[in-house]
């Protein structure tokens, strides 16, 4: 199944609460798809997706709250976070999102949640979470938060052939490998425009609202 990158984000008015829900739902942020090798369910959220400019917090912690937790089901489950491509200008939420989403996270689902694999970091995104995560994220959620800079460290841990990844976090997985010193920030990774058609072994954590805001989570990659 192909996976549509979607538009540039632009100073469109804002959706109906409604209407927002379905945007991200068409744009399929998040999806529970897929196992991983311990058998237990994992949410997919690609975070170029994300349509930061044009949904409120509410309508993202709705469709959560509705689409998403129940889905869950009751057992332990994980989450893979693609972060490839994600730029404070376009699609990263910000930190009043990121706070909102992990409050209205039920405390049952926070103790299920086994591990929130890190795609495609980047060096400023681990700086930053380094830095800031706890002031953000309960100690708890850090310790589960491994990051993975290549989709070959992620197939040890879920099923392959289960969890969908857009064709650009494959692209970008490769440059990696010919340009290793991205990795650091030693090297930009602004890239020519590609078209697509198609709709962490650390723990560390983010947040104060003033200095934290300033930041990307991919200011360096």
């Amino acid at each position: 199944m192909n996976i549509s990158s979607p538009p540039p984000a632009t100073a469109t008015p804002r959706l109906s609460l409604t209407d927002q829900q379905h945007l991200i739902d068409k744009l399929e942020v998040f999806k529970i798809r897929g196992r991983d090798k311990h058998g237990q369910k994992v949410l997919r959220i690609v975070g170029k997706f994300f349509p930061a400019r044009r949904v409120s917090n509410e309508a993202v912690n709705n469709y959560l709250e509705e689409k998403i937790f129940p889905n869950l089901g009751e057992r332990p489950f994980s989450v893979v976070y693609l972060h490839t491509d994600v730029n404070r200008s376009g699609n990263f939420p910000g930190i009043s999102t990121l706070r909102s989403i992990y409050d209205a996270i039920p405390i049952t689902l926070k103790d299920r949640l086994q591990a929130v694999y890190f795609v495609h970091p980047g060096l400023q995104a681990r700086l930053f979470l380094a830095t800031f995560g706890r002031l953000l994220f309960k100690s708890g959620l850090c310790k589960k938060l491994k990051y993975v800079k290549r989709l070959e460290f992620l197939w040890d841990q879920v099923r392959r052939n289960e969890v969908e990844v857009p064709e650009f976090v494959y692209d970008h997985d490769e440059e990696l490998e010919y340009r290793p010193m991205i990795d650091y920030g030693l090297e930009s990774d602004h890239r020519r425009p590609r078209v697509y058609v198609a709709p962490c072994t650390s723990s560390t954590s983010m947040m104060d609202s003033s200095f934290v805001s300033m930041y990307s989570m991919r200011c360096i990659a």
